[in-house]
């Protein structure tokens, strides 16, 4: 499973991909609000997926694991 790390102010929240279909990406969104993440389910579509990557909202990471260290 890819883990992204967020661009936001909490440097914890991640999304991860759920399914590739043909025209985008079923995500998992993790936010974290003081101790309690919440969950959010949504579809990007390549070309928005894409342009995250591109513009540095989304950032790759080796596992949710990294997250922590790198906090």
């Amino acid at each position: 499973m890819d883990f992204y790390r967020l661009k936001s102010s909490n440097p914890s929240d991640y999304m991860t991909i759920l399914r590739e279909m043909e025209d985008g990406y079923v995500v998992k969104i993790v936010r974290d609000h003081d101790g309690y993440e919440e969950e959010t389910t949504d579809f990007l579509s390549k070309s928005l997926f894409e342009s995250c990557l591109r513009t540095g909202y989304i950032e790759k990471i080796p596992t949710k694991n990294k997250l922590a260290a790198n906090a």
